[in-house]
């Protein structure tokens, strides 16, 4: 786990955030004593609704092209 000082936490606040956001843990000191601990948030997951996508599925168009033959033709035409 990664510690900070305070003031430099104050000034990379953002950065501390997005690492926690990826999964790491960050402590924050004052006066080299942790005071606190930026951690990520667990949210649970939500379920998939079958219906919902099974509808959402139906109603769109049939693909006119294979994907096999989209991405060649997306590949010789030289637009990735």
């Amino acid at each position: 786990m990664r510690s900070i000082s305070l003031a430099a936490a104050k000034a990379h606040l953002s950065e501390l955030v997005e690492r926690a956001g990826n999964g790491e843990a960050v402590r924050v000191t004052r006066r080299s004593k942790p005071v606190a601990q930026i951690i990520a948030v667990d949210t649970p997951r939500r379920r998939i609704d079958i219906a919902a996508l099974g509808a959402m599925t139906d109603a769109m168009p049939p693909q006119i092209e294979s994907a096999r033959d989209f991405i060649r033709r997306m590949r010789d035409a030289d637009r990735y």
